[in-house]
């Protein structure tokens, strides 16, 4: 006897899975990689090697012997938040740290809420917000790009902090775009994640709602201050070209799980990350704000759902 069995929506057929969306990620992300291995060396390949195991492995660890559930690091979704982990921490961070800001990532982040597709909160985005609460001395220690004497430096976003307008005047929007600045492995060549970011989107990894409607805030916030007072405020580029901006805009704030599902929540959600991580970097004690912001979002996502629903497939729309 034949059985038909019929299981709930959504009955949709392509070619697009987990596994895929997760290891387009990583491809949009070898450009950046390439570069901060070319600026910062063995420092940054280091960070890089020990984040990605380490969430991977930890993730086994917590499926197989704590959860005792099928393991799914195959999937490539604990691959990616090593990898996004590692590009929020500065190059030559000691490696046990890098370990417990993974541990914080997968067992706090991801697997407390039972894994993938039920975390509140991005978990690279919680492990480099608890690292750098914890470790504030070593979350801002930044070798200078192609020192090979290991001498430190201030970012750009710190530089504005502690400065003002006048400690940028040596600071062109090449060094920006090209990496020749200090930060996080994922804050240098911002034109390598522009580079991935536009790939994410042609390969409708992700929308373009969360990505424009955050760097259009930046830009309008930024450029009324600038606007206003240019000996004081930094301008709208500076702002979009420097700190975590184009990687969490892309790569941190996209993420599936934590991010609104319908398009107009997308732009709520995504105007919301740009307006408080701009009143951190202005008002703020810390130069950049890019992961609290998002981490704040997250929060809100679900209280946005709620509000911004997508109308229901055979509804009357009443006039």
């Amino acid at each position: 006897m034949n059985t038909l069995t019929v299981s709930p929506s959504p009955h949709v057929h392509s070619s697009d899975s987990v596994k895929r969306n997760m290891y387009g990620v990583v491809i949009a992300l070898l450009p950046a990689l390439a570069a901060s291995l070319w600026f910062f060396g063995l420092g940054a390949l280091t960070v890089l090697l020990t984040s990605i195991v380490s969430c991977v492995l930890i993730e086994f660890l917590i499926q197989k012997f704590v959860l005792k559930v099928p393991t799914t690091i195959t999937d490539g979704s604990a691959a990616v938040t090593g990898l996004i982990l590692a590009f929020n921490l500065p190059a030559g961070l000691p490696l046990w740290i890098v370990v417990v800001g993974a541990l914080v990532a997968i067992g706090i982040g991801k697997m407390t809420f039972g894994g993938l597709g039920q975390n509140i909160a991005n978990p690279a985005i919680l492990g480099r917000v608890f690292l750098l609460v914890s470790f504030p001395a070593q979350m801002t220690t930044w070798p200078v790009p192609g020192d090979a004497d290991g001498a430190t430096g201030a970012t750009p976003l710190g530089l504005l902090k502690e400065g003002g307008v006048g400690a940028l005047s040596n600071l062109q929007t090449s060094d920006l775009l090209y990496g020749n600045i200090g930060g996080s492995l994922g804050e240098v060549a911002a034109i390598c994640l522009i580079i991935g970011g536009l790939f994410l989107i042609f390969a409708k990894i992700i929308t373009w709602h969360i990505p424009v409607s955050i760097l259009a805030t930046v830009a309008i916030f930024s450029g009324i201050l600038w606007g206003v007072d240019p000996t004081t405020y930094a301008d709208p580029m500076f702002h979009i070209l420097t700190g975590g901006m184009l990687l969490g805009a892309f790569f941190m704030a996209t993420d599936y799980v934590t991010s609104p599902m319908s398009h107009s929540g997308m732009i709520v959600y995504g105007v919301g990350i740009g307006l408080i991580t701009m009143l951190i970097r202005t008002f703020g004690a810390y130069p950049e704000g890019m992961s609290f912001a998002i981490l704040i979002m997250n929060i809100v996502t679900p209280l946005i759902n709620t509000y911004c629903k997508p109308k229901r497939f055979g509804e009357v729309v009443k006039k």
